[in-house]
């Protein structure tokens, strides 16, 4: 049991993408009108945070059906990150959820998806993850531990480079 609470060290980026280009497909539909599908894209992220692929259907779809299928070079980046990045998506994902069903302030919801969305668009078409660049920005800040990313540790501590 203690296995399945456990989200993985590391994480496929091409499962990732795929898993972001999943969300955004259900984040346009929710702005489409399907706003049943908030408790959809919500509860995939609470799973996720929870067990990573483990508990959530899109990602299992992903894992076990579509990465393989690729035959794409796995790409292996460290799991905090990609937990904190998901822990933002359940955030604003459950926020979306309360404000429409509990409190009637669709608005609100649709705010909170389209933010997803936008992320989740840019992680799927440009693999950039702004939770990860969040969760390195904070390392480096000190207000993430280095000992909670190791891996990271390195990668944040490097000098950002500017562009002109």
């Amino acid at each position: 049991m203690r296995a399945l609470f456990r989200f993985p060290d590391s994480v496929n980026e091409v499962s990732a993408r795929l898993v972001a280009a999943g969300v955004m497909l259900l984040c346009l539909a929710i702005l489409s009108g399907a706003t049943w599908l908030i408790a959809i894209v919500a509860y995939g992220f609470v799973a996720r945070v929870a067990t990573g692929p483990t508990l959530s259907p899109l990602a299992q779809v992903v894992t076990r059906g579509i990465t393989p299928r690729l035959r794409a070079t796995p790409r292996l980046v460290p799991g905090p990150p990609k937990r904190f990045a998901q822990g933002i998506g359940a955030a604003l994902s459950v926020t979306a959820a309360i404000s429409h069903f509990a409190l009637g302030a669709t608005t609100v919801a649709l705010v909170a998806v389209a933010a997803i969305l936008f992320a989740a668009t840019l992680e799927a078409a440009a693999g950039l993850c702004l939770g990860c660049r969040l969760f390195a920005r904070l390392m480096h800040l000190g207000v993430i531990p280095a000992s909670v990313c190791a891996a990271c540790d390195d990668l944040t501590r490097r000098p950002t480079r500017t562009v002109a």
